[in-house]
């Protein structure tokens, strides 16, 4: 009997940090490419994939910010930065076989694709990754608000979020060794214990809208082809139920 795909679109969001690979800044070919070569994992399984990069490997709005830089401007500067990646992320895809295209909050002519909600879903159904620059577009939203947004915008059945960890924990898992990993939890009991799954702005428009949150540790091949059909042995699921 064949296995059953658990989830026929998605939001990914990725760190920017992803693509620095060893060189610890950057955009580095190749961590690049192996983030392709996991992007393409539900991509083979048939999985409508939209993918958002942060900018953590060039550019920190936030950070910018703190060091005295107008915050408006240093946002602006960390979105330019996300269409580096996209357009990074979108050769390395291309570059084994996995069609794609961006879409940026903040187009430019001859380079980038303005943000289309219709034409999104058109070449999701076409079964093209696609690519969301720029954020929202404004400053004073991360790239997790962006993920929330996009998620609903596109009607994914989740936001899947990519991190260093395989899932939530009670605890920090690398500061206390007995800290452990929930499966599935609730919004409501994220929110009491404080959990820190995305930014305040990107969880509540992600319960509002009774859109799933999974978190999994991004990296490790076959992790992600194992989720989309149901294996959540190295992830956490939140949602509403």
């Amino acid at each position: 009997m064949p296995e059953t795909l658990k989830f026929k679109r998605i939001l990914l969001k990725i760190s920017g940090e992803m693509l620095k690979g060893k060189a610890g800044y950057g955009i580095d070919p190749e961590a690049t490419l192996e983030v392709a070569q996991r992007i393409a994992e539900p991509v083979a399984c048939g999985c409508e994939t939209a993918i958002i990069l942060g900018a953590g490997n060039l550019f920190r709005g936030l950070a910018g910010s703190r060091t005295g830089m107008d915050r408006t401007t240093a946002d602006q500067m960390g979105m330019l930065a996300t269409c580096m990646n996209a357009l990074a992320i979108r050769d390395a895809l291309e570059s084994i076989g996995v069609p794609a295209e961006i879409q940026s909050a903040l187009p430019i002519a001859g380079v980038l694709a303005p943000f289309d909600q219709r034409r999104a879903m058109r070449l999701l159904a076409d079964h093209k990754v696609v690519i969301f620059a720029a954020g929202t577009g404004h400053p004073y939203f991360t790239t997790d608000t962006c993920a929330a947004l996009r998620a609903c915008e596109i009607q994914a059945d989740a936001v899947f979020k990519g991190t260093k960890v395989d899932g939530i924990y009670t605890a920090d898992p690398v500061k206390n060794p007995n800290a452990t990993r929930y499966e599935r939890l609730t919004f409501a009991k994220a929110l009491a214990d404080n959990l820190q799954v995305m930014d305040a702005a990107a969880f509540s428009l992600c319960q509002d809208n009774h859109l799933p949150i999974l978190v999994f540790r991004f990296g490790k091949e076959g992790i992600l082809r194992n989720i989309m059909y149901g294996d959540l042995s190295a992830a956490t699921l939140v949602s509403n139920d």
